[in-house]
């Protein structure tokens, strides 16, 4: 693979990897703070250290790691020609969907930040399940390449 990446090709792509990691680490926390979030009275003390972590999660780890992971992404689909391949077309699909998914949690912070408990706690640790069988789709895409 001669792209324009050179031999960067393995930096980027070992950047990409770890960023990926410290998004679903991310993308797995959150709803779990959800949920611990949710039991806590509006207004209480208790609450606001919640809201503090979540932001925290936010600003630290989930949208930096998002922006890291499709810079480096789309670095490494140019370096490859990747748009040129099918299995390519369902992995950005599935990344888009996991990206939507971390919008989702964002917002759904800022819903419980307001006050607001739109979910109970079955809905939450249903959809704490969600990133990992994304992650799972766009793992076996980018390496087992079916089509």
């Amino acid at each position: 693979m001669t792209g324009f990446l050179g031999n960067a090709y393995l930096w980027v792509l070992a950047g990409h990897i770890i960023f990926v990691i410290f998004l679903m680490a991310g993308l797995f926390m959150m709803p779990r703070f959800f949920i611990y979030h949710q039991e806590c009275a509006v207004g209480s003390d208790e609450e606001q250290k919640w809201i503090r972590r979540e932001g925290r999660l936010r600003k630290i780890i989930l949208n930096p790691s998002l922006i890291i992971v499709w810079v480096f992404g789309l670095m490494l689909a140019f370096h490859t020609n990747a748009w040129a391949e099918g299995w390519f077309h369902a992995k950005l699909f599935f990344v888009l969907v996991l990206s939507g998914y971390h919008g989702w949690a964002v917002g759904y912070s800022k819903k419980l930040a307001a006050g607001l408990r739109p979910f109970n706690d079955k809905k939450l640790r249903m959809w704490n399940e969600a990133p990992g069988i994304l992650a799972a789709i766009i793992v076996v895409l980018a390496i087992v390449r079916p089509f």
